[in-house]
């Protein structure tokens, strides 16, 4: 026994260089976490608790964590909207860990459908999947897919009965005459001192100035003042929304209809809006007296409410004729889209006739205090418009012209645009590494609520600017990068537009031809067609190509392209 301790102790000493790589062999696991509101991560376990948990139940198990996956203030109602998430899927398609780590399963979905979509493409990969909370569950047998199932139905059963629960305490407190939160012109949304309520109380309080507001519309209403004599006059006189905005039509029609002006809490208008958004009128809507001041008087109410009936039982006109250049023709002042105007010209011997023009959709929608109508004939743009893109169909010469030019600038050197792309991007980043701060600040209770939306709102604010600038720059690198233009390729397309339209048969199959080809038309101050821009990208190859998807890969557009020019 003595000889063989020596002999391993020999073996030892000998070969003391000889290094085992043990972390290659260890499993890697994905944790992920996620928190739907602000609220939870103080009332349930917040995003750095869940992360914490995880890596400590890792390093007990002597697993490797290969990376941490966080989703901030998303709801798990679906996967689309939780970037963490995406990208720990896109991961696993390449097999970068073996293993999937949550902290309970209702964080990695609370939609049955998602989670077996989830569950389902961790398998093809060969990954497993683990639950912190929910013991000895585990994918790989049978009993622990059945586990899983079961766990999932529970959180969809669980997240369905919430939101049936919140919605019949809103019905409840609407019933009340209580405000379920939510602007509104000439009120403040006021939050009260509520006793053994979760959910946070709230109550209207007139805000003066923009209770005029309120008061000068009905005023000028039922005065007899339609919604866009309205809009104009009240944006002529300072008057503005609750986000500071100009009235429009619709903004003018939404606040006569709503009864919350005359004292009354209007609720549930609108079923299943998640899913069904606008489309779903509820015929019946909750409406109680509510416990607010009203703005208006019942005698006001009434008198507009009939004036609105009335003029709804006018029939509303039927505009016949051909108008493809809607919202494609841009003002040359505000840039909005152009829309359909009517005005009626009496001839010299008193006979009426109808002229058409295109006007500019702001001036149309809210005034003369949003723009003029900078009008331009029907006929004039049509005719010009079209004749314009049939000549530069036929012309082998311009396409040519185009074609090099396109091209000759697509060589041109990126650098400007990539640099201050990539300096926007790393600010992005940093917004949201500050984003995340302010959250674990507050979860550390150092910040109050206030102050910690204040600060993201700010935080938000930037994020939304800095998001504006960089769509343009993508796009613009989107087409540096675009192969080369191919001369038969635009005629093919030019050609068959041009055919295409001829044949078309309803208006609006021509305004759809229109809008898939030209982008914008611009015009002069002068009422004349300045420029049409046409566009080339997938969705036009395809329609006006004979080979649309025959195309091989080596001489067609396969990945996404968009390049504009000039005729």
């Amino acid at each position: 026994m003595n000889n063989y301790n020596l002999g391993i102790n020999q073996y030892l000493s000998d070969n003391n260089n000889i290094q085992f790589d043990l972390s290659s062999s260890l499993k890697k696991v994905a944790i992920y976490a996620r928190v739907s509101t602000t609220e939870q991560a103080v009332e349930g376990y917040s995003i750095d608790e869940q992360l914490r948990l995880l890596k400590e139940w890792c390093d007990q198990h002597g697993y490797e964590v290969y990376k941490e996956y966080a989703d901030r203030g998303i709801s798990g109602k679906s996967i689309e909207g939780r970037p963490a998430l995406k990208s720990l899927l896109e991961e696993a398609k390449q097999n970068k860990f073996d293993m999937v780590l949550v902290w309970k399963t209702n964080r990695l979905a609370r939609n049955m459908l998602d989670l077996l979509k989830i569950d389902n493409m961790l398998q093809q990969s060969g990954i497993s999947f683990r639950s912190y909370s929910e013991t000895n569950l585990e994918t790989e047998t049978t009993s622990g897919k059945l586990q899983f199932q079961i766990l999932g139905a529970i959180s969809e059963f669980e997240r369905n009965n919430i939101a049936e629960n919140v919605k019949m305490g809103m019905i409840s407190r609407a019933r009340e005459g209580s405000w379920n939160g939510g602007q509104v012109l000439g009120y403040d949304n006021i939050e009260i001192p509520s006793e053994n309520r979760k959910r946070k109380q709230s109550r209207l309080v007139i805000n003066e100035t923009e209770a005029q507001t309120v008061k000068r519309m009905f005023q000028l209403y039922i005065e007899g003042n339609g919604y866009k004599s309205i809009a104009n006059t009240l944006n002529k006189q300072g008057h503005r929304s609750k986000k500071n905005n100009t009235f429009s039509i619709n903004a003018i029609k939404t606040i006569l209809t709503n009864p919350v002006y005359v004292g009354y809490i209007r609720y549930n208008v609108r079923r299943d809006w998640n899913t069904k958004r606008r489309n779903n009128i509820n015929p019946q809507p909750i409406i109680q007296k509510g416990l607010h001041e009203p703005i208006i008087s019942m005698e006001t109410w009434d008198k507009a409410q009939l004036i609105l009936k009335n003029r709804s039982e006018v029939p509303n006109r039927v505009h016949s004729g051909d108008f493809p250049l809607s919202g494609i023709l841009k003002c040359p002042v505000c840039g909005a889209g152009m829309v359909l105007s009517r005005t009626n010209n009496k001839r010299k011997d008193g006979t009426k006739r109808i002229l058409e023009y295109y006007a500019c959709g702001a001036w149309k929608n809210k005034g003369t205090a949003a723009c003029n109508s900078n009008t331009i004939r029907v006929d004039y743009a049509n005719e010009y418009v079209l004749n314009k893109v049939a000549q530069f169909a036929s012309s082998d010469l311009l396409i040519k012209d185009v074609v090099k030019k396109l091209n000759g600038d697509q060589k041109e050197s990126s650098a400007p645009i990539q640099h201050e792309y990539q300096s926007l991007k790393k600010q992005l980043g940093s917004i949201q590494q500050k984003k995340d701060k302010v959250l674990g600040l507050y979860e550390d209770e150092v910040i109050s609520k206030t102050d910690l939306i204040d600060r993201l709102g700010k935080l938000d604010v930037e994020m939304s600017l800095l998001k504006n600038r960089i769509q343009p720059l993508e796009l613009q690198l989107g087409q540096s990068n675009t192969r080369e233009i191919d001369f038969n390729m635009v005629k093919e397309v030019m050609n068959n537009f041009v055919s295409n339209y001829k044949e078309a048969i309803t208006s609006e199959q021509r305004k759809q031809l229109l809008r898939l080809v030209i982008k914008e038309i611009r015009i002069t101050d002068r009422k004349n067609i300045d420029t049409i821009q046409i566009q080339m990208n997938n969705e036009v190859v395809k329609h006006f190509t004979a080979k649309g998807e025959e195309k091989s890969s080596d001489d067609d557009f396969s990945s996404p392209f968009l390049v504009c020019f000039n005729i």
